[in-house]
Parts: structure tokens; sequence; C-alpha cells
């Protein structure tokens, strides 16, 4: 949705102080990249956006939510974190799924990553997902940038969270996925260790693998018991259709400047990371036929709760 932001994060490309192309898409832009997706199967979606209230608010986001709805059974958020009566607006228009990354369980670490802006509140964030359950939401997804501390730790931390999660959010769906950022190493193995130790310890939680990984090793990964992939991502606003365009410009430290395009630059908003696995969704749905696994595009319907 946007790539706009008032943190200023260490690792991410969406960082207050990166001069990058930024742009936040109407909600008329919204629901052109939105049918594209639906066009190729999906039927689950989740919106992402930097944090910045001026731009994402919650109206905005209830607003996009709706124009959304009919062509989606499940629409997630992973946006900055709000307050339970801010998200309450988000699911009545028919949001489902909140997704927040801690990014890293250690304090320490946590505090010389963040730099500026609300996101340096460790503990806020850690309740966020209490707060979205509160909020009603029934698909709830947590995780961390491993690399950014030792991923032995990282793990031990995120499946405490689990559990906790299991048991006070316990009418909804709990997810987990983990990113990297190579300040400390974690090699496929130690990913492939921790995927099954996941699966073993929380036979109920979902397992999330993005498209940071590459191709091969996602493969893998699914005979281990990896519930939900990423496929065919793109990580910058407008990115599938090539929306946004009208409204780009850059930040300089926090200001908002016209673009001054670079010869050969391409005029759509700077993406968030690299995808590693670009491979179409068709072409990751074959691949999972051909190991033995049913690709599954919609496994929920508002029906089912009788509403």
């Amino acid at each position: 949705l946007s790539n706009e932001c008032i943190n200023n994060c260490r690792y991410c490309g969406f960082s207050r102080d990166n001069p990058i192309l930024r742009v936040t898409l109407d909600v008329d832009e919204v629901t052109a990249e939105g049918r594209h997706l639906a066009q190729q199967g999906f039927r689950q979606i989740l919106l992402v956006a930097g944090e910045h209230p001026k731009f994402v608010s919650r109206d905005y986001l209830a607003e996009c939510v709706r124009a959304l709805e009919q062509d989606f059974s499940s629409i997630s958020i992973e946006v900055g974190p709000m307050e339970t009566r801010d998200y309450e607006p988000v699911v009545t228009a028919g949001a489902d799924g909140l997704v927040v990354y801690q990014e890293t369980y250690n304090r320490a670490g946590y505090a010389e990553m963040h730099t500026a802006g609300p996101k340096r509140d460790f503990n806020f964030r850690l309740d966020c997902a209490e707060r979205g359950y509160r909020a009603g939401f029934r698909r709830l997804g947590i995780g961390v940038l491993f690399g950014l501390s030792p991923w032995q730790q990282e793990a031990i931390a995120l499946a405490a969270h689990l559990e906790y999660l299991l048991k006070h959010c316990w009418q909804a769906q709990v997810s987990v996925a983990g990113g990297f950022r190579p300040l400390f190493s974690l090699t496929d193995r130690e990913l492939a260790q921790l995927v099954s130790a996941l699966r073993i310890t929380f036979p109920q939680v979902g397992i999330v693998l993005s498209t940071r990984e590459r191709s091969s090793f996602r493969d893998s990964l699914v005979y281990l018991g990896v519930t939900m992939m990423s496929a065919g991502s793109h990580t910058e606003p407008g990115g599938y259709t090539r929306q946004g365009r009208r409204h780009l410009h850059r930040t300089v430290r926090g200001r908002i400047v016209a673009p001054d395009f670079q010869d050969g630059e391409d005029r759509i908003a700077t993406g968030q990371f690299e995808i590693s696995d670009e491979r179409s969704p068709a072409e990751i749905a074959d691949a999972l036929r051909r190991r033995g696994f049913e690709p599954v595009w919609k496994d929920w319907d508002q029906a089912l709760c009788g509403a």
C-alpha cells in the first residue's frame, strides 16, 4: 500500500532517512492491484505498509479492505502497531488477519536497530498481537528477522511468544514467519533445523515461508512442515500493475521533495527488500503438485462463522 515511514530502522529499505522513491496508493490503485492478484488465483492477501499515520490511517486501511473484500476471502494487514480501538474499524471493514514482526526479541539489539520513531517502543510492539486479538482479528502472525541477534536466542524467545499467544489468544489461528538479515549468521541447515523444531513443538501453528529465500531451498522446506508460501511477490507499492507513478516523491531526511529521476531509473516506488524466488504463482503451484502437495488458494470463508 505504501512505503512512507516515520521510523528509522537500520536494516529496512523503507527507513525514514533513506532518499527513496515513495508513494501511497489511492484506493482505486489498491483495487487494481488486488484484481490483478485475484485473477492469478489468490484468495488470501496481505496488505503491507510502512508506519506513517498521516498516510496509512485506520480509515484509509478500512477503505482499502472494503474495496478488496469481494475478491478475497481473507485479508490480513501488516502495518505499524495500533491501539485496539484503531484496529476495530479495519476488522469491521472485513480484515481478519494481523501480522507483526517483533524484528528481534533482544531488547538491547532492538534499541540499537531502531534509532528514531514510535517503533523504538519495544513493549508496544510486543503487545500488538494481543491488541489485535481483542479487536477481533482471527489470524495472528508473528515473526523475527533472524540475523539481528544469535538465531538460537531468537528462536527460544519466539517459541515463548507463540506459547503465550496460544494460551491467551486461543480463539485465533497463530502463524509464524522469519526473515533474515546477516548481522549474525543463519545457515540453510540451521533454518531447516528451526522449521523442524517449530513444527514438532507447535503442530497447530502455521509456518509461513517468504520469497526472500531462494526457490530450491523453499521447495525443500515444504517437506518439513511449511503451511503457507508467498508467491509472485512485490515489495514495492504498485509493483504488480505499476500503480502510483503519478504520486511519486522522494524523502530526504524525512522531508518530501520532488523526484529527480536518475538516468535509466525505473519510475516506480522503491521496494522494501530484494526477492529471491521470482517464480510466478502458477510455477510455484506446479512445483508443489510435483512434490505431492496440494496448493490451496482459499482456506476460509466468512460463511463458516455464520456472518
